[in-house]
């Protein structure tokens, strides 16, 4: 008997789907929880498993849009197996992963590396204090016993510039995300009285500070620290300054917020996300980057959800990282304020030390936009002063001062 696939549930609401990339063909023998296909609904890209082993019969075609629910393909778990399949995987077929000995020294990270790359530590020699196993340990040791079993992979298609000259027109399907990301820029617009507030600060001791605990901390936490977890920590202590910026407007009434749930804007190629950090007043240095860079991760293959996106009373976003130098950021309705981060470049300033001496310092120019109907602009220009005075004196995140 044939099993039928059905479109779920992307999330509240969403009740239409277009259906994105086959990985798989029609007469093509899957194995349970296979990825099939993406479909693409206004606020994700979410991959469907296959739920048994088989041959598959597609029932539609990329592009098409469907219901939720609706039936695009069957599985055949009846059909024999194709010679040239791979066996299937018992469920209770152990890790390939050798058994470390506990003896063995080594640092958490090296532990963490090595239980990820099926290393066992036992084999490994420690060039740390005391014969300690690190995490360049490891990575010498996959690298030397690794041998390429497959052809590397092409790398990505590249469309070709077009001749100098050419007047075609090239038309391509907005997607399911890219209409919503539309659709929230113009609500944003029309129904909300943005202003922006601009400031800048200097980068010196939060660089500094970064520099001389990078690799202790991710030899520690296994993550690199960036410069977006102070921004989430000092915008979390700004909020609970200034509470009408981590507020939101509902009807005539002004819902504040006792918790900072900032959302983090991640740009994929099939466009902006924002995954939000829940209680991120409550969270570590570490946390905040080990969360980021998973978001980051999962944007990138297509795998962040509805949920991850869901709610947000704030919104950090760094567009630096592309090269901006100024930008004014579009609120991310019904949530009030949005923090713009931008470049660092070296800039002639006054010294604070030393006052009329001219100095070269790396600046970055901030920008907050806020909803003036429940926020005045005092709070505003108070809420990215106290910003840039904790980026400048990054102290005052580590002692809560």
């Amino acid at each position: 008997m044939t099993v039928e696939i059905t479109i779920p549930s992307p999330g509240e609401s969403i009740t239409e789907v277009t259906i994105g990339n086959w990985f798989k063909s029609t007469g093509d023998w899957v194995e349970k929880n296979e990825v099939l296909l993406e479909i693409e609904s206004d606020k994700a890209t979410l991959e469907v498993p296959s739920p048994t082993a088989g041959v598959l019969a597609q029932s539609c075609a990329q592009g098409e849009e469907l219901d939720v629910g609706a039936v695009i393909a069957t599985i055949d778990p009846d059909a024999p197996r194709p010679k040239n399949a791979p066996a299937a995987v018992a469920k209770d077929t152990p890790a390939e992963e050798s058994v470390e000995d506990s003896d063995t020294k080594a640092t958490p990270v090296a532990r963490k590396v090595a239980a990820e790359r099926g290393v066992n530590l036992a084999g490994v020699a420690g060039s740390g204090p005391g014969g300690r196993v690190t995490k360049k340990d490891v990575l010498a040791a996959t690298t030397a016993s690794s041998t390429p079993t497959t052809a590397p992979s092409a790398p990505p298609t590249v469309a070709p510039t077009p001749p100098v000259g050419s007047r075609e027109v090239r038309r391509e399907r907005r997607s399911k995300l890219r209409q919503r990301i539309a659709e929230r820029l113009v609500e944003s617009q029309q129904t909300t009285a943005t202003l922006t507030t601009f400031n800048e600060c200097d980068m010196s001791k939060v660089m500094s500070l970064r520099a001389s605990i990078k690799e202790s901390f991710a030899e520690k936490y296994g993550v690199g620290i960036g410069f977006m977890s102070f921004f989430v920590k000092a915008a979390c202590f700004a909020l609970r300054k200034y509470p009408a910026v981590n507020a939101s407007v509902d009807g005539t009434a002004i819902e504040y917020h006792d918790f900072c749930d900032v959302g983090v804007a991640v740009g994929t190629p099939k466009g902006l996300v924002v995954p939000v950090l829940r209680n991120a007043e409550a969270m570590s240095f570490a946390d905040i980057e080990a969360t980021i860079k998973d978001f980051a991760t999962r944007a990138r293959d297509g795998k962040i959800t509805v949920d991850d996106m869901a709610g947000g009373t704030f919104t950090v976003s760094n567009g630096g990282v592309y090269g901006s130098m100024m930008s004014t950021p579009i609120l991310n309705p019904p949530q009030a304020g949005i923090l713009g981060m931008h470049s660092i470049k070296k800039r002639a300033v006054e010294d604070p030390g030393n006052p009329g001496a001219i100095v070269l310092r790396p600046m970055m120019y901030l920008a907050l936009s806020y909803d003036h109907r429940l926020i005045d602009g005092t709070e505003a220009v108070g809420f990215l002063k106290m910003i840039k005075e904790l980026i400048e004196e990054p102290g005052r995140l580590l002692f809560d001062c």
